[in-house]
């Protein structure tokens, strides 16, 4: 699972075999207790899927997202060897 970066102990990544359009996995803890919620990203941010994740680090989240499309975009693509879709 190739992890874009971590920020406040939310780790944003891409699962290896995942499809298009472009989206990011945010998961926090480790082991058997995690939480995680599921966010497309490109053609807008929107919360596809949450598990466990509080509304505040949804916000977080989101925000986090929103700010750093660009980056969250290039190393999808750079992971999926794909044409930039921005």
């Amino acid at each position: 699972m190739p992890t874009v970066f971590t920020f406040f102990g939310l780790r944003f990544a891409f699962f290896s075999n995942d499809h298009e359009p472009i989206h990011v996995h945010v998961i926090k803890g480790k082991g058997k207790i995690v939480e995680y919620a599921k966010y497309q990203v490109v053609p807008e941010v929107k919360l596809l899927e949450n598990n466990g994740l509080k509304s505040n680090e949804l916000k977080l989240a989101e925000m986090v997202i929103d700010e750093n499309i660009d980056v969250i975009t290039e190393n999808w693509n750079r992971f999926f060897g794909k044409q930039s879709k921005i």
